[in-house]
This record gives C-alpha cells, structure tokens and sequence, in this order.
C-alpha cells in the first residue's frame, strides 16, 4: 500500500508527471491501476478528456515496464495528415512516393523493444486502422513501397478524448482495432472529478515556476480556495498555465485569488471538495498573510469535514475510512484525536 500511496511522489520526482500528483480516490485508482498493468505487455487504451494528462500516464506505464530502458516514443495521430500518417509509422522505401528521396524508418520500429504511445487514436481513417490492426495482429510492419515485412517488439499504448464506443456504434471505428487495443482501460479522471488535489497540484506547479524564476511567490489561502471553486474545463494544463502565468505576472509575493483570473468560476463550492492532497504530510505553503483564514486553518476544516463525512459512511470500520481519504491507519487515527473526532456510533461513550 506504501508504494500506491507514494507513486505519484515517485513519478513527480523523477519524471515530472504532474497529472499523477495528488492523493484522491480517484488518483489513487488510477494509479494502482497504472502500477498492476505496468509489468505486462498489455495493449493500454488510455481515455480522457484533453488537459488531463493522458501521455503522461503512458509515460509512467513505460517507466515502471520491463522495457523502461528502450525508446518511449509518442506520436499525436490529429497533427499528422491522414496522407503522412502511415509512412511515419511503419516507415517507407526511397522512391515510394514524391519526396522520398531516401528509405526512412517509421516509428514502429524506432519504438522496437519500447513503447509506442498512439495519441488521439480515434482521429484517424478506417483505411489506416486497418493497418494499424494487421500491425498489431501480427507485431510485423510493412514500409511504404516494400512488400517486406519487419518484426517488431513493441508494446502499444492508444489514447483518445472521445468516447471511443460511441465511434464504433457510429462506425467511425472499426469494432475490431477497439477490442485489440481495449485489452486494458485506463481512464484519466477530469480535474472537476478530484478537485481535492488542486492544493498538491497548484502547490507543484508553483514550484516548478519558482524554480525559474528570481522572485518565488507562495500562494494564500484565500487563492487556494478560489482555486477550488472552479470547473477547470481544460484540466490539469490549464491549472498549470493558470499557475505559471499568477507567478509570472503577480506584483505580490503572495499569489491571491485576483491573481487567478478564472473563466466559469462556481457559485458554491463543490460538495466535499477538500485539500486532501495534503493530508500525508506538510503542505509546502506558508501561511496566509493576507485577511481571513490562514492556509492552515482552509486545510484543517476541509480535513474535519472529509473524515466526518467517511465516518458517516463507514462508522467504526476505520480501514475503510482510512482507505477512502488515501491515508494510512496510523495517520488517520491521528488526525481524529487531533481533530477530536469518533465514529457516530462510538460519540457519547465514556
């Protein structure tokens, strides 16, 4: 359990994988997920909305692989033209078509013992799926203008911000390229779904600029909360751009919620939306200066809330509990002593 709950740490401090920072339910199925899958060879479809981080999650797929040594290499199918698509991935002979001047590799085989991570899989043509389909069928690749087929050793991970099986009702998709690649789903929750996680992520972010920059900001609480209050529609870039460009602009230290200029901010907080991303260890923020409640005090009373709510829910099984607010036993029984708080059913006794 110690390496689930860390593995969004491990990636952030050797990777960079922002999307895997946080500690929400919803990251931490993703992540466990991520971390059983990641010693096979399965075929991975990765499905989220655009600003999530699909890449990212494939990135750490293939760090935490058998072939972590071998080339990890990306290609975005809806920046290609549908003409080019091909020769880029399986390669193509000298003379095969206008310009090819010289034989060229394609990416099946630059990726040959690593990953090839396919982006935005659902924007291609059924003529190309159909090749992509043999490709993968029969783990052999053909260049353009060769009748000689190559074999690769290649684990391929797909990703869309579609709704893939409505492609396929709607042929769009062919029905069989989804069963080869669905072996396994990884689904990339939206930001909106773990909002817990905008302190640990705008905190990380901060850092990150800090570390550019010769005047480091911190954030208050005040702009935490506003922060929390958002829908974010573009995800997790867009909290990072909101962060970069705060920090870059921000004539104060102290980043506040006028320094986060937000498109569709909510008119009432999400319902159990807390910093649980903070629970496990020191936040990293200093404390609130400015008028109001400091970071401290926003973070405690989101804690109180949280554990209260999972209490209700769970009553005296406080593994549950403990399970559902992504902390350990020991940490929660803690922070319920700290926080004075009990089971509904344990409240009044002596």
């Amino acid at each position: 359990m110690r390496d689930v709950d860390n593995l969004a740490t491990d990636f952030n401090e050797r990777h960079g994988l922002s999307a895997l920072v946080g500690r929400s339910a919803a990251m931490r199925d993703l992540t466990s997920r991520l971390m059983r899958v990641a010693q096979s060879d399965a075929t991975v479809l990765i499905q989220g909305e655009s600003g999530t981080g699909k890449e990212l999650v494939a990135r750490a797929l293939h760090a935490h692989s058998r072939r972590k040594g071998r080339s990890f290499v990306p290609v975005n199918c809806a920046a290609i033209s549908e003409s080019l698509l091909e020769s880029e991935l399986f390669g193509h002979a000298k003379g095969a078509f206008t310009g090819a001047v010289k034989a060229r590799r394609g990416l099946f085989e630059e990726a040959d013992g690593g990953t090839l991570f396919i982006d935005e899989v659902t924007e291609t043509s059924p003529t190309f799926q159909s090749k992509l389909l043999r490709a993968l069928q029969e783990g052999e690749v053909r260049r353009v203008g060769e009748s000689t087929a190559l074999r690769v050793d290649v684990r391929t991970v797909a990703a869309t911000n579609r709704d893939i099986e409505q492609e396929v009702r709607e042929k769009r998709f062919r029905q069989d390229l989804y069963y080869r690649l669905n072996v396994v789903t990884l689904r990339v929750p939206p930001l909106r779904e773990r909002l817990d996680d905008v302190p640990a992520l705008a905190e990380h972010f901060l850092g990150r600029a800090n570390a550019r920059s010769p005047n480091p900001r911190r954030l208050s609480a005040a702009a935490v909360t506003h922060l929390m209050s958002y829908d974010f529609p573009g995800n997790v870039r867009e909290l990072e751009n909101l962060v970069e460009q705060a920090a870059a602009l921000s004539e104060s230290d102290e980043l506040l919620p006028e320094d986060f200029p937000l498109r569709q901010a909510r008119l009432t907080p999400v319902a159990g939306a807390s910093p649980l991303g903070v629970l496990d260890g020191p936040a990293g923020l200093p404390p609130g200066t400015s008028a109001g409640p400091t970071l401290a005090q926003v973070v405690e009373d989101a804690e109180r809330r949280a554990i209260a709510q999972s209490l209700e829910r769970h009553g005296v099984d406080l593994a549950r509990v403990a399970d559902e607010l992504g902390v350990s036993s020991t940490t929660l029984w803690r922070k319920m002593k700290r926080l004075n708080l009990r089971p509904p059913n344990e409240v009044g006794r002596e």
